[in-house]
């Protein structure tokens, strides 16, 4: 429940109390002296759904847009008239101008906001390099990214440009420090006793994981801004939520960051591709999630330009997730490939070796060398394989070549076939008695 306080303007009481009797709402009404320009003061509560349509009831009876008026969240209410309420305004959608509230309280002073970006960043970027999951999550608990990106949707069906215009700043200048930070970060520690000389950053799992983005990513920022939007229109947590925007943000601007540092332009540029799609997919969903709840300007007349206005961002935003989609388009596939290349790879070298003229040898492991930047690259697959003989068993020549023709032959690729040979030998066990077990080189 919602308690609303309004002040009444001179010679508007009567047309108030007749349009708040009209709705059966329950109020209380207490005489104005502190403002010359009031009568009183009006207070009344109402459920969460109908703090919009009741002062836009109001309005009509004389009170503006722009008179004070207060929405306080209530826990208990006790009033014969208010089950009647709760079943014309069901739902826990809060009001528009509690949305624009939370939204404005989202966006932190700038200082604030920087700084815990450069803070989060750089957490980020250890966890980066430690390969650390648990710190990369902790770093996404201090980035502030859920208030702009749900302040530029809300300013957008709100009609705010002010809003709008501050959310869609914050977050570009948000993004663009990080990569920054991380990139003089990365510079910084690299050939440090952090860092060893030598480090190839793409063999870090955790780095790597936002270097091959794919239609999973557009689907996790999705999931995001929707959860972000419904949890500040719904009024329900939303720290959570937060958490939720920071990491599909954060992590891959500071792989851009680390990219840079690291003098692989690869990484920095699918990663940035990365943050842009998860960036616009979280702003696309926020706002058409806003728009679908019923989100309008206070004013009539601005509701059909804001139409237009929500249309024409939402077509831009589609058309660059659109140019976009098809640079992860050809890295999903590209990953279908190179899996599926390793898989089949992997089970004709267990076959080739499982034929009875080569039981002489074992084994040991395979290992595929093939991403998706050696299909662009058009860079042909390595298998590098670990093989156990015995001392008496002697080394075939052409076994390399065989392993080759044979893989070619079955997966259609040209592979670069590596074979290594491991001497196993097996020491004796030696038995134990009770004399040996207790003779002393002392004695």
């Amino acid at each position: 429940m919602r308690l609303v306080q309004v002040l009444v303007p001179d010679g508007n009481r009567e047309s108030v109390i007749a349009a708040l009797d009209e709705q059966g709402i329950d109020y209380a009404v207490f005489e104005e002296t502190g403002r010359g320009e009031f009568e009183a003061m009006v207070q009344f509560p109402v459920p969460p759904t109908g703090v919009e349509p009741v002062l836009e009831n109001l309005r009509s009876a004389g009170i503006s847009e722009s008179a004070y008026t207060i929405v306080l969240p209530t826990e208990t209410v006790v009033s014969e008239r208010i089950e009647s309420l709760q079943a014309l305004y069901p739902g826990n959608r809060v009001s528009r101008e509690v949305l624009k509230a939370n939204a404005q309280s989202l966006a932190p002073a700038r200082s604030t906001y920087f700084a815990f970006i450069v803070l989060s960043t750089i957490i980020a970027t250890g966890g980066l390099l430690l390969d650390s999951a648990a710190t990369i999550i902790g770093a996404m608990v201090v980035a502030p990214l859920m208030g702009p990106a749900i302040t530029a949707s809300a300013g957008s069906v709100l009609a705010d440009r002010e809003l709008a215009t501050r959310g869609i700043t914050l977050q570009v200048v948000g993004l663009m420090l990080a990569i920054a930070v991380a990139a003089a970060l990365g510079a910084l520690l690299r050939g440090t006793v952090i860092v060893p000389p030598g480090t190839d950053i793409r063999t870090i799992p955790q780095v790597a994981e936002r270097t091959s983005p794919d239609f999973l990513s557009l689907f996790i920022a999705f999931g995001s801004g929707i959860a972000g939007a419904i949890s500040v229109s719904r009024g329900s947590g939303s720290t959570l939520v937060g958490v939720a925007i920071a990491v599909a943000l954060i992590p891959p601007a500071a792989t851009a960051g680390l990219g840079i540092a690291w003098g692989f332009p690869e990484v920095a540029a699918s990663a940035t591709v990365l943050v842009l799609v998860n960036l616009l997919s979280i702003n696309l969903s926020a706002l058409a999630i806003f728009w679908l709840s019923g989100y309008r300007p206070e004013l009539t007349d601005q509701r059909a330009s804001v139409r237009t206005a929500v249309l024409r961002r939402g077509a831009v935003l589609v058309i660059a997730l659109v140019v976009l989609s098809v640079v992860l388009g050809l890295v999903t596939f590209a990953s279908y490939q190179t899996t599926t290349f390793e898989h089949r790879a992997t089970a004709e070298t267990e076959r080739f070796f499982d034929e009875s003229s080569l039981s002489e040898y074992e084994l040991e492991s395979v290992a595929v060398a093939y991403d998706s930047q050696d299909i662009v690259l058009e860079n042909d697959p390595t298998v590098t394989v670990i093989v156990g003989r015995s001392n008496a068993t002697a080394v075939r020549p052409n076994l390399a070549d065989r392993l080759d023709r044979h893989l070619e032959e079955t997966t259609g690729e040209n592979v670069g076939v590596r074979v290594g040979f491991v001497v196993a030998q097996e020491s004796e066990p030696i038995p134990v008695t009770t004399e040996s077990r207790w003779h002393s080189p002392l004695a």
